[in-house]
């Protein structure tokens, strides 16, 4: 199959190469000032024991040409920005962005049969153009349900280098599930400045971190997701303690922040279905108090 990566940091880096290797035939697309320095070669370096992964793609910076999969791991403040380079309408496309918000974006601009919602679930940095690094021993990928024929066998494939992925019937399950355990981690570690293991000693934190869980689950489960919050605050206890989230690395080097796309949903759910979200209110605040300071 033919496969496009629209954003070529660590999660668009780990996909593209990770199907590179498979011998599937890759393009990344990045900036165009970055084209003519971007390698040939793709490197991912992946957990103690997992060893090394190394492929070759090809790079551009303007899409014109169909592809069968367009994978799509931008920030979610890029994507408008970054749709701009895609010329062609692809087979299929597989957002793989934080929140819940760009679904529609999405279906408005590609067409509601195209659009396969999914989420991914790792540790990834991109250390340099064509570098990546898989910090956690895991990879969770889950797409929606209806992506099953088109991509059933190119994601089984994946699941020779580690991958574990399932397809989610109820799309809001497989949406929300992902953001009731990134919102509260991503603002949690962020407003704390604590990694998982440091949260979860303290007993205010983790308490935030319970509360925060509640809310977003309450909110998805009004969304018509189908979440339990226990079964959210028992995956805290099987990652890794000094594991750190995205958001709070991005804020610790100046980087702009998806605070909207990932903690937004749970606030405005707040709002429209009268649920109480102050912890997520007051942990959002305390990362914007944050942004102010610096």
């Amino acid at each position: 199959m033919k496969h496009a990566i629209l954003g070529a940091g660590a999660i668009g880096g780990l996909v593209g190469t990770a199907l590179a290797s498979l011998g599937e035939d890759v393009t990344i697309v990045v900036r165009p000032e970055k084209l003519a320095s971007y390698p040939r070669n793709l490197s991912l370096e992946r957990p103690s024991g997992s060893g090394s992964i190394t492929a070759s793609a090809e790079a551009v910076a303007d899409l014109k040409h169909p592809s069968d999969v367009l994978w799509i791991a931008t920030k979610t403040y890029q994507l408008q920005t970054a749709l701009e380079s895609v010329g062609v309408v692809p087979g299929c496309v597989v957002p793989l962005l934080n929140g819940v918000d760009h679904i529609a974006v999405l279906r408005v601009r590609f067409g509601e049969e195209r659009v396969f919602p999914a989420t991914i679930a790792v540790e990834a940095e991109r250390v340099a153009p064509g570098r990546f690094i898989q910090r956690s021993p895991f990879v969770r990928l889950n797409i929606a349900s209806s992506g099953e024929s088109p991509l059933g066998t190119i994601v089984a494939r994946l699941g020779s280098l580690g991958f574990t992925c399932q397809f989610i019937p109820n799309e809001q399950t497989l949406l929300w599930s992902k953001l009731c355990f990134l919102a509260p981690f991503a603002l949690a570690t962020s407003a704390s400045g604590m990694n998982v293991g440091q949260i979860l000693a303290d007993g205010a934190w983790k308490q935030k971190l319970t509360s925060a869980i509640a809310e977003a689950c309450a909110v998805a489960n009004a969304s018509g997701a189908e979440l339990n919050a226990t079964q959210i605050r028992e995956v805290f206890d099987g990652v890794p303690p000094a594991m750190r989230s995205s958001m709070q690395k991005d804020l610790a080097a100046g980087r702009q922040l998806e605070l909207d796309a990932i903690g937004g949903p749970i606030v405005r759910g707040g709002e429209r279905y009268r649920i109480d979200v102050s912890t997520t209110a007051d942990l959002m605040a305390a990362i914007q108090s944050k942004i102010g300071a610096r």
